[in-house]
């Protein structure tokens, strides 16, 4: 047992105790039950995602009638999770299956993530960029893929004069938004909804569009993670922000009052061309009575790298984590079932279903448009954008992010406060975390 963290843990798991009570459910089966041969193990998943509740008690109800296994699911009350997986994972019937959101996540959970390179669910993985490593060890498998880039409208595309062949680079993309902005009377859209910045929408860019001038620095040292962010790419990132703030349905100086219900509708009325957004919009867009025929999404360009071969943003923070605490049962048990998830016809459709594309070798299709998009370009050859902002060190980093960008837009604040909130707000974030 390691003694120090469980020391560490337990000042947490008091605080949490009271927070976690009646938050979550169980199926049907005792934590404590034996297999049907009094020597199969146990599952217990403590689950992050509470929409996806009911439909985990039901996977885990049948699993149960097919092998005889106990699973039980209990579920983490929404922005609870890391509270109650503290207290949990510090008692005698710990969870034998958690989550991390990526390697930040990761460092306050590592000592307690088995090993799954040999695993046989480590292996149903279509690609091992979908693992998360802490050194040579397979510490967490992906277990949901999203996408994320410029959703466009591409009717109101080609009502300006153009097709999606047109924009295959961020001077592309400018030369468009910016015609199209020159003829919006005319017209009678914008080109890009607005950037807004109030807590509903500013993840967008403080975290999704800032992921790419952290990629592309990435990619140039070949790394995956840093203490100090050098911003090599930020001029980059100022060029994409002025194109939308400067070609939107508002005023910069309106965004702080923005939301992202507000972007959401001027896209689907048809107020503008261009959305960034992610894969899971595509249902919101649809109920809203939009049709694939009018949508398509296309990479996120900023003038960096080679264009010509990117991809969508695409990955997770979504990384399924077994309990190296746990008995030898009890692990092979909780290993046993997700395979089963992600091989079975059953297992397989619940997830894609309820939680998204799943990156098995065995996975359910899916009729998400944007995904399809995000498979179209992997297949001819585009190399998609890997989420990164995983390794951003903090939420108050986000936020300094945000401030600045907000403020910047405004005309309350300089590029450079962006540059120091990115910059140099990583360094110090970083070494808060890390002492």
């Amino acid at each position: 047992m390691k003694m120090k963290k469980v020391l560490a843990l337990g000042l947490i798991a008091m605080m949490a105790a009271a927070t976690f009570a009646g938050c979550g459910s169980k199926s049907s089966d005792s934590a404590s039950a034996d297999g049907a041969d009094g020597s199969k193990g146990q599952v217990y998943y403590l689950n992050f995602k509470p929409e996806a509740d009911e439909a985990w008690q039901e996977i885990a109800k049948q699993y149960t009638d097919e092998t005889g296994v106990p699973v039980t699911v209990i579920t983490a009350a929404s922005g609870t999770y890391e509270e109650t997986l503290s207290s949990e994972i510090i008692k005698d019937e710990a969870p034998t299956l958690f989550q991390v959101n990526g390697p930040v996540g990761l460092a306050n959970w590592k000592d307690y993530c088995y090993d799954l390179k040999d695993s046989s669910l480590y292996n149903e993985l279509t690609s091992d960029s979908y693992a998360l490593y802490d050194g040579d060890a397979v510490a967490g498998v992906a277990y949901v893929i999203e996408s994320y880039g410029i959703i466009v409208n591409t009717k109101l595309l080609e009502q300006a004069g153009y097709s999606l062949e047109d924009i295959a680079s961020f001077d592309d993309l400018k030369k468009v938004a910016e015609d199209i902005t020159a003829r919006k009377d005319e017209l009678g859209f914008s080109a890009f909804t607005s950037a807004g910045m109030d807590g509903s929408s500013d993840w967008r860019f403080k975290t999704h569009l800032a992921n790419l001038p952290i990629y592309f620095e990435y990619q140039d040292k070949g790394i995956d993670s840093t203490d100090a962010i050098e911003g090599k790419y930020l001029d980059n990132y100022k060029a994409i922000w002025d194109l939308y703030i400067n070609n939107a349905t508002c005023a910069p100086a309106d965004l702080a009052g923005k939301t992202g219900d507000d972007a959401e509708n001027e896209f689907a009325e048809g107020q503008a061309v261009f959305y960034q957004n992610g894969s899971w919009e595509y249902a919101n867009l649809t109920d809203k009575g939009m049709t694939d025929d009018e949508l398509a999404m296309i990479p996120i360009y900023i003038g960096a790298g080679d264009e010509a071969k990117q991809g969508l943003c695409t990955g997770t923070e979504n990384y399924w984590c077994v309990n190296s605490e746990a008995s030898e049962e009890d692990i092979q048990a909780t290993i046993d079932f997700l395979t089963w998830m992600v091989t079975s016809e059953a297992g397989t459709k619940m997830l894609s279903e309820q939680i998204g594309v799943i990156p098995f070798k065995n996975a359910a299709d899916t009729t998400n448009l944007f995904v399809l998009n995000d498979r179209d370009y992997t297949e001819n050859g585009k190399t998609p954008v890997s989420w990164n902002f995983t390794t951003m060190p903090s939420e108050e980093w986000k936020n300094g992010v945000g401030s600045a960008l907000t403020a910047y837009a405004a005309g309350t604040g300089s590029w450079d406060d962006v540059v120091a909130a990115f910059v140099d707000g990583w360094a110090s974030e970083y070494a808060a975390a890390n002492n």
